[in-house]
């Protein structure tokens, strides 16, 4: 009953965050942009020593900020993704190993239709890098999770060996 309860929320938070991703893919290419350049100038006009550059430099600094940012919410929202798909897979027994492939191929799928679904909105088109990206955020994820389970498993351990 417990391992039904857990499947079921880890299931709804997986499904909740591919939406998200679905919705900010639904965007067209000029709202996803200017979302991503409000979040960049906020950010570059926090820091000081680039509001002391020309404004030339600074909107080049920001151009280029603002790549590394979309970048790195691809990688984000996938850490989280891997984070929830090798939790779901863990609490069914399965060998470790087929663990970790069932939860990469999952995500690197969920990353391609990611980009084919953006091949359809205005302004946007697929990229081989994204999924790339996409990619390594959800190994992260799996290696986030392993660790976790090997540091509770070192601590169980030793609170058997201390009883």
């Amino acid at each position: 009953m417990k391992k039904n309860i857990e499947r079921i929320i880890l299931l709804i938070l997986l499904l909740g965050t591919f939406s998200i991703i679905f919705g900010f893919s639904n965007q067209d290419g000029e709202k996803s942009g200017s979302i991503s350049k409000k979040i960049t100038e906020e950010i570059v006009k926090r820091i000081p020593q680039i509001q002391e550059k020309e404004q030339e430099e600074r909107e080049l600094i920001t151009q280029r900020t603002e790549k590394v940012i979309r970048k790195l919410a691809h990688f984000s929202i996938y850490t989280l993704v891997g984070i929830l798909l090798m939790a779901l897979i863990s609490t069914y027994q399965i060998k470790e190993k087929n663990k970790i492939i069932i939860s990469i191929i999952m995500g690197i799928t969920y990353a391609c239709s990611d980009e084919i679904h953006q091949s359809f909105v205005p302004e946007r088109s697929p990229m081989i890098t994204d999924v790339m990206i996409d990619t390594m955020g959800v190994m992260l994820g799996i290696l986030i999770i392993l660790l976790g389970k090997t540091i509770i498993e070192k601590f169980q351990k030793k609170s058997k060996e201390m009883d």
